[in-house]
């Protein structure tokens, strides 16, 4: 007997879909992976990429999620959770959890990310920071 689920088989391929604007960020832009239909709004899998340099980033907020992993595939960026800087490089995993404040305020011009959350319509909620936030690295052209 098969196990019966609310959700759908979902399969995309990179030659499937495209890397668009509109998603959370304008600096980025986001590659849908389907997973938003698939679970029903349950959870939203996309990969996002740099699309310019990070003038302001994303300023302080936090997420109203009951879960949210960020996985980065290629280069670096640079968060602030709470007061501790964080530097986060291909192949590393942040697991942020619901709530925490935190400022994404550097990232280099290659970066590209996979982030997994849930639910898939998520807020993002501004906040007072705890502090200052560090210098970013301007990009070279």
């Amino acid at each position: 007997m098969a196990y019966e689920s609310n959700t759908d088989f979902s399969h995309v391929k990179p030659e499937d879909t495209q890397f668009l604007p509109g998603g959370l960020r304008d600096f980025f832009v986001y590659r849908d992976l389907g997973v938003a239909a698939a679970t029903r709004g349950k959870v939203i899998a996309h990969i996002a990429k740099a699309n310019m340099p990070p003038d302001n980033g994303t300023g302080w907020h936090y997420h109203v999620a009951e879960f949210q992993i960020v996985i980065m595939l290629k280069g670096w960026a640079r968060f602030m959770y709470g007061e501790t800087p964080t530097l986060v490089s291909a192949g590393d995993c942040v697991h942020q959890r619901p709530g925490i404040i935190h400022y994404l305020f550097d990232y280099s011009p290659d970066m590209e990310y996979l982030e997994i959350v849930g639910p898939a319509d998520f807020e993002s909620i501004p906040v007072e920071g705890p502090c200052a936030v560090p210098q970013i690295t301007p990009w070279v052209k």
